[in-house]
């Protein structure tokens, strides 16, 4: 089923309010907006949830949505329910409560559609925007699906919640059950009838939401899409995030007060060499020179080929800097050497503005901007050490000691240690992985990791695609951005694999026109373990000249 409407025969309360219920039926095609707008007002009082508050406003129909959507890119009317629901006071003498955005439209196509959020979330998706993993494509309220975004159970953005107990619980499962659940009882409410089909789709935090559903409640969604996925965030991703702050600062030049100014670890024009090195070693091997790495697994690449052989110019980079890359892309690891999170995969996206902002920051002071400060030490610190640690030095990390004190929350956050999804599989969903491979903070080669585990215990790479797929995007850093095609319909793709059968080969994929590297070039995002490989004619900037091989 695609963008279809349905029409509901039943006489129920929520459609007699809506258009009346006569010997005909209703159909949610026919609804006028007087009516449409009564029925969202009508829902604070009569929806019925328990321990729960909602507030409504109706939005018209012929309303543009807000952010960069293209000419013409209007909505239909709908209904946007806000929801708080379980409020308490926290041990911290604070206010709880799980929130949740739902947008019901007049013309509501059988879907549900549930928005995955990011970072220590504490905020609402405007649920009128795109799938939070299809960025820059039509919105799903738009084609009419109800659409939900939640909070994880606390308001604001800092990771001080954890102080809480029964937040951090929230935030790595019950809120998004809450919230999953209220969504589609107010959906079946207003509609009559339960969705057809359900949806995840989230990047990043929202990854690991879709991952957790899978999991912990796998009846819930017939198709999850879980982007640069942060199954291992309480485990592996943050350790990695002190290991590679700890070696760029470790080289960072002092400044005025004596202290490292990690910005200035790396300039952009050494990233640059960085990243035209990496061309010159794995560009192609997809069959042409193009400026991106698509086999990314037969790339093998060493900085030592940078090493300045005497003083550092613009054209090489210090040994150290030689030391700190391999280090970081090598992955971080206790003294006994053992590994504790994935490396990263080399890719020319190391030049894009996304890579810097997580790794090294733009501050010119000795205070660090970048998000491995600014955004994982306050998740490290208030909710993945436990007990937290609010005052804990991001330099003191102890590779060897403190993994294990983040090994308790792991245990209840995390989403990496179940790679069978067996109930998920054998009710029938549908799960698409999606990951950058010049992602900063999730490695992709965790992502690939986790798709071979999976493959290996449901029957090999070929039987898993059965349910699962995973797609790599060359250049892309974290969720988008960079020198890459990070702009594709996986919600589309997912729909048509779930109702139609279709399971995808291939997403389209293109460029922005904004696109400072690649302007409106287009490629074929290819299911692992195949690459987008050129055909030998036509047009570098045309995806239509490539294929899906494998290596």
């Amino acid at each position: 089923m695609k963008n279809t409407h349905i029409a509901f025969p039943l006489c129920t309360l929520a459609l007699a309010l809506l258009a009346g219920c006569g010997g005909g039926g209703a159909s949610l095609l026919e609804l006028d907006a007087k009516a449409a707008e009564a029925a969202c007002t009508d829902m604070v009082t009569k929806a019925g949830l328990p321990a729960t508050t909602l507030s409504t406003r109706y939005v018209a129909a012929g309303t543009r949505r807000p952010g960069t959507a293209t000419t013409g890119d209007f909505l239909g009317g709908h209904c946007v329910v806000t929801g708080s629901r379980d409020a308490r006071t926290g041990v911290d003498g604070k206010p709880y409560a799980i929130g949740f955005e739902l947008s019901l439209p007049d013309r509501w196509n059988g879907r549900f559609l549930y928005l995955g959020g990011g970072g220590n979330d504490g905020t609402l998706r405007d649920t009128s925007l795109s799938s939070s993993i299809s960025i820059g494509t039509p919105s799903p309220l738009g084609q009419g699906y109800a659409v939900v975004s939640a909070d994880g159970g606390h308001q604001g953005t800092s990771a001080s919640f954890g102080a809480d107990p029964q937040a951090r619980i929230d935030h790595a499962y019950n809120a998004h059950d809450k919230t999953a659940q209220s969504a589609k009882a107010l959906i079946e409410w207003r509609y009559g009838k339960a969705p057809n089909y359900a949806y995840f789709s989230g990047c990043s935090g929202g990854g690991r939401q879709g991952m957790m559903f899978s999991q912990r409640f796998p009846s819930y969604f017939d198709g999850i899409t879980a982007g640069a996925p942060a199954m291992r965030v309480s485990s592996g991703a943050t350790v990695a995030a002190m290991w590679n702050n700890r070696k760029f600062n470790d080289i960072a030049p002092l400044g005025t007060d004596g202290k490292p100014v990690l910005s200035q670890a790396f300039s952009n024009s050494d990233l640059n060499l960085v990243a035209d090195a990496v061309l010159a070693a794995c560009d192609a091997g997809d069959g042409v020179v193009d400026g991106m790495v698509q086999n990314t697994q037969a790339c093998s690449f060493d900085p030592a080929v940078l090493q300045c052989t005497g003083a550092k110019t613009d054209s090489c980079i210090s040994t150290a800097q030689v030391g700190a890359l391999k280090d970081v892309f090598g992955g971080p690891k206790n003294t006994a050497g053992q590994a504790l999170y994935a490396g990263q995969p080399w890719d020319p996206g190391i030049r894009d503005a996304g890579w810097r902002a997580w790794t090294l920051g733009t501050s010119t002071t000795s205070t660090p901007n970048s998000r491995y400060i600014t955004l994982m030490l306050d998740a490290l610190r208030n909710e993945f050490f436990t007990p937290p640690d609010p005052t804990f030095d991001a330099l003191a990390f102890n590779f060897d000691t403190d993994p294990a004190r983040m090994a308790a929350f792991s245990a209840v956050y995390d989403s990496y240690s179940d790679d069978r999804l067996a109930a998920y599989k054998a009710r029938g969903g549908k799960l698409l992985f999606i990951h950058g491979m010049a992602d900063p903070i999730f490695s992709a080669k965790d992502t690939v990791d986790y798709y071979q585990r999976l493959a290996a215990n449901n029957g090999g790479i070929a039987a898993t695609q059965g349910f699962a797929r995973n797609f790599l995007v060359p250049g892309m850093a974290h969720c988008s951005g960079g020198p890459a095609t990070d702009t594709y319909d996986s919600l589309q793709a997912m729909v048509d694999w779930v109702e139609k059968g279709v399971a995808p080969d291939s997403i389209a994929a293109r460029a922005s026109a904004t696109n400072a590297t690649f302007p409106n070039r287009t490629r074929p995002l290819c299911a692992y373990p195949k690459f987008a490989k050129y055909k030998g004619t036509g047009s570098i900037e045309d995806g239509a000249n490539f294929s899906c091989e494998a290596s």
